[in-house]
């Protein structure tokens, strides 16, 4: 995971992760459920916008978008 995490974004990756241990975190078209914890992390991280392979700007789209 990212090292330097704002606050905010611990708390979303936070929330994601719990969402994908009680089963209910799905993939992006939201048809299947996640069962990968790789894939919830690379998940959480997006939503986070802490993502390494991101580029700033869409990190920071993502991060304003989960807040909303």
């Amino acid at each position: 995971m990212a090292i330097h995490q704002t606050p905010s974004q611990r708390k979303t990756v936070e929330r994601v992760m719990h969402e994908f241990k009680h089963g209910e975190l799905k993939t992006a078209r939201g048809r299947r459920k996640v069962k990968n914890p790789r894939q919830a992390i690379a998940i959480a991280l997006s939503e986070a916008g802490a993502s390494k392979y991101d580029t700033q700007r869409e990190r920071r789209h993502n991060l304003r978008r989960t807040k909303t």
